[in-house]
C-alpha cells in the first residue's frame, strides 16, 4: 500500500492532524490491509466487518484501539480513496466510563519527596502544579514561564489550542533553583541533546519508581497527577468552569467526572438514610409486627414433644394379631329373647 499510504499521509498533514494521530492512523490501516493481504481498493464493508469481529473476539483489542481503527478506516475510505459507499456505516464500539483513581495530597507530597534528582522532581512538581498533560509538559519552553504575571503559557495543546494556567509561588522557586543548576536554553526540560525536548518515557519511568519507593498500591500513572490537580481544586472550592478552562477541556462534561471523586462533594451530600423516620425494631422470632395495623402477630408454634430418656427401652410394637379389633361378643336384648322363647 505504498502509494495509498503516501497519499493518506499527505491528506492527514493537509488537515493538520497531530504527528501522533498520523502515525496511529497509518498503523491501523496498514494492519487492516495486512490482515487480508489484498489491495485496499478490493476491500469493502463486509471485509471491515470481518476485521472488526477479529479485533473483538480473537485479538481482544481494547475499545480505544477499536475506535481508533474505525476513525482511520473512515478517513482512508472517505478522503483518500473517495469511496462511493457511506463510511458512517462502520460502527464504533460503545465506550466504558471509568472514574479516575485520585492521589491524596499526602500521597502527592510523598511522591515528590521520594525523588532525589532535582530535574525529575521538578518535572513531577510542574505536572501537578499546572495540571498539564505529558505532551504539553514536555513542549514547554523557557519563555512560556511568565514570572511577572505568574502564568504558564501552553502553546498548541491538545486540539491545537493555546491556554494559560497559573504559576504557583512554590513552583516558581523550584523552577529558579532548577534553572540555576541545569541552565535550560530553549526547552524547559531538554533531553540528552539540548535542542530536543525530553522523551515521554523518562517522566513515566520516574513516576513509577517514585510509586514503588513509597509503597503505593493504587493503580496510578503519570496522568494521575493531572487527575489530582483537578480533584484537589474542586475540593478547595474552585468553580467547575474555572477548572475546565485550566484543564483545556472543550466541554464541561469532561470536567464533571472529577465531581464523582472529590470528597467534599461527597461529604456535603446528605444520604437519604439519615432522613428516614425512626421505627421500632422488629421483635424476636415468633412475634412479628404487622406493617399494616402495627399489632403484634404471634406465630403458631409446633408442640414440643417430651424427650425420651437416654437409656429407656424402646416401646414394643404391637403385632398384627393384637392390633386387630376384636368382635363385640355382647348380644343384644332381642337375641336373648329369641333364645328364651326357643
Amino acid at each position: 500500500m505504498g502509494v495509498f499510504r503516501d497519499r493518506m499521509e499527505e491528506d492527514l498533514r493537509l488537515r493538520r492532524y497531530s504527528p501522533r494521530t498520523i502515525e496511529s492512523y497509518l498503523l491501523r490501516v496498514k494492519q487492516f490491509v495486512g490482515y487480508f493481504m489484498r489491495p485496499p481498493t478490493e476491500l469493502g464493508m463486509e471485509h471491515i466487518r470481518e476485521y472488526q469481529v477479529y479485533l473483538t473476539e480473537k485479538l481482544g483489542a481494547s475499545w480505544e484501539v477499536f475506535n481508533q481503527t474505525v476513525c482511520a478506516l473512515r478517513f482512508f475510505y472517505s478522503v483518500t480513496l473517495k469511496s462511493d459507499w457511506d463510511v458512517h456505516r462502520i460502527p464504533y464500539q460503545k465506550t466504558s466510563k471509568h472514574v479516575p483513581v485520585v492521589l491524596s495530597r499526602q500521597e502527592v507530597a510523598a511522591l515528590l519527596a521520594s525523588v532525589d534528582n532535582l530535574k525529575h522532581r521538578t518535572i513531577l512538581a510542574t505536572a501537578y502544579a499546572t495540571g498539564l498533560r505529558l505532551s504539553e509538559l514536555l513542549s514547554l519552553r523557557v519563555s512560556d514561564i511568565d514570572s511577572q504575571r505568574m502564568t504558564v503559557r501552553v502553546e498548541q495543546g491538545k486540539g491545537r489550542k493555546d491556554r494559560y494556567v497559573m504559576l504557583a509561588d512554590r513552583l516558581l522557586g523550584q523552577l529558579r533553583e532548577y534553572a540555576r543548576q541545569y541552565r535550560p536554553m530553549r526547552w524547559l526540560f531538554p533531553g540528552q541533546r539540548p535542542d530536543t525536548p525530553l522523551s515521554s518515557s523518562t517522566p513515566q519511568i520516574v513516576f513509577r519508581r517514585a510509586v514503588k519507593t513509597i509503597g503505593l498500591d493504587k493503580p496510578v500513572s503519570f496522568h494521575s497527577l493531572r487527575h489530582a490537580f483537578a480533584t484537589h481544586l474542586l475540593e478547595s472550592g474552585a468553580d467547575i468552569r474555572r477548572v475546565q478552562v485550566l484543564l483545556g477541556h472543550r466541554s464541561v462534561v469532561s470536567t464533571q467526572i472529577y465531581t464523582h471523586v472529590a470528597t467534599d462533594y461527597l461529604r456535603t451530600t446528605k444520604s437519604p438514610f439519615d432522613s428516614l423516620p425512626m421505627a421500632k425494631p422488629l421483635l424476636h422470632s415468633g412475634r412479628r409486627r404487622s406493617h399494616e395495623t402495627g399489632r403484634v402477630r404471634t406465630k403458631a408454634r409446633r408442640p414440643v414433644q417430651a424427650a425420651r430418656p437416654r437409656h429407656a427401652a424402646p416401646a414394643r410394637r404391637r403385632s398384627m394379631k393384637t392390633s386387630r379389633r376384636r368382635p363385640n361378643r355382647r348380644r343384644s336384648n332381642t337375641a336373648r329373647r329369641r333364645s328364651i322363647t326357643r
